[in-house]
């Protein structure tokens, strides 16, 4: 049995402040410290030992594992960025508040841009600071492959190829793998593990630092998937997700 925790990381500034984050670079809040050391006790208290983790290129998610594997005594352990792991492009809405822009355009409507498959955002501009073709960090990447906005569908398109080139062969290998990343692009990776469709996705929402355990068969199939901790508790995280961009 091959087991894949996936890992949201820890509340950062921009979720405390319920403003679209994105390809932004911000770092956690107290909480999300909090939330990403509790979730190393929980993985270290329930026995799991990943040989080998992955994350993004975004520091919300970097020190989110970082502290996890601390606290699971584990901070040897090979780790690989990716942007490919990187959270959705909000495109234009990235700074903006998620209450403040569903009174003006609509729960409706910012319910499509977060959460539909295949609706992004309106882009970026592109002279825009926040427009990720000005961050070193992605000087090596062409041009088409830096987003000025995406859909569910994009960071799928751009998750799939990593994770069966790397990912994949590195559970294979290792039996135990750990993946920090953000909200969607572990939502892009729960639909395709788990073929849900495009309403399902939708209303699908994973809160921040909870563990997230995936288990495949020898042959790679999906077997099951549970969060760990209080069901009731994480009911109530997945809510108050769900509930971010909704009017004041």
């Amino acid at each position: 049995m091959y087991k894949l925790i996936l890992l949201r990381h820890g509340q950062s500034e921009w979720n405390k402040e319920n403003r679209f984050t994105g390809w932004k670079d911000v770092g956690l809040s107290e909480q999300g410290v909090e939330e990403a050391k509790k979730a190393g006790l929980v993985l270290k208290e329930q026995g799991f030992n990943p040989k080998i983790a992955f994350t993004s290129y975004l520091n919300r998610a970097i020190k989110t594992l970082w502290l996890t594997l601390e606290e699971m005594d584990m901070m040897w352990i090979p780790v690989y960025n990716s942007w490919r792991l990187n959270e959705k492009h909000y495109g234009m809405l990235q700074g903006l508040n998620k209450a403040e822009t569903a009174q003006k355009y609509g729960d409706e409507q910012v319910l499509l841009w977060r959460r539909s498959f295949d609706k992004p955002p309106p882009p970026i501009a592109e002279d825009s600071p926040l427009n990720a073709k000005f961050d070193p960090r992605y000087a090596e990447l062409k041009d088409k492959d830096i987003p000025r906005t995406e859909s569910l569908k994009d960071v799928i398109d751009r998750m799939v190829p990593y994770w069966e080139e790397e990912i994949r062969p590195a559970l294979q290998e290792h039996g135990e793998v750990l993946v920090a990343a953000h909200g969607n692009s572990l939502r892009a990776a729960v639909k395709y593990f788990k073929n849900m469709s495009k309403d399902e996705i939708l209303k699908f929402n994973i809160p921040t630092g909870i563990p997230y355990i995936f288990e495949f068969d020898e042959n790679m199939n999906f077997v099951k998937d549970y969060f760990i901790g209080d069901p009731e508790e994480i009911r109530k995280l997945m809510e108050q997700v769900a509930n971010q961009a909704k009017k004041a």
